[in-house]
């Protein structure tokens, strides 16, 4: 029985055949986006935060500078919708294969839609985790909506600082 391909190995893949460059880091375990901005020597700005949320009867990504958190009104007149939440553990697991923190922001991977923050464009370079919660891709803004090509859409709001 062949064993099934990571979401690394997917995400790899997919950027290799259209030629997008893109560099990888293994580091410690992360499950904060601080934590994440930290280990990588990266503004946690430039983190894109993949979220899954369920809008009426459908899964969504949404992915956010890192900074950011979700606007919910926003999100439901775009989607034109009385109703959103986030989805649970659980559910992230039964969709993805993955715990929420390791969600690369590539909806595509899982039959997603996915909507992207405009101001994740405010970085010439994106950061996420690819899979787990110990590898970390860096790509160009412009290549990952070149590859991914999300609804575009604000979404997000500055988070409050802690």
């Amino acid at each position: 029985m062949e064993a099934e391909t990571s979401v690394f190995d997917r995400i790899a893949a997919g950027l290799a055949a259209k030629g997008i460059a893109f560099t990888t880091k293994h580091h410690a375990p992360v499950h904060t986006s601080a934590e994440a901005a930290a280990v990588r020597g990266t503004t946690l700005h430039s983190g894109a935060k993949a979220l899954i949320v369920k809008c009426g009867d459908t899964f969504q990504m949404i992915v956010l500078p890192a900074d950011f958190s979700l606007d919910s009104k926003a999100t439901c007149e775009l989607l034109s919708s009385k109703k959103l939440r986030f989805a649970s553990k659980e559910e992230v697991l039964q969709i993805t294969g993955l715990t929420p923190g390791s969600i690369p922001p590539f909806g595509s991977l899982f039959k997603l839609p996915t909507i992207c923050d405009e101001r994740l464009g405010e970085n010439e370079s994106i950061n996420f985790n690819a899979g787990s919660h110990t590898d970390s891709v860096q790509m160009t803004y412009q290549d990952y909506i070149r590859h991914e090509t999300p609804r575009m859409a604000n979404v997000g709001k500055p988070s409050e600082p802690a």
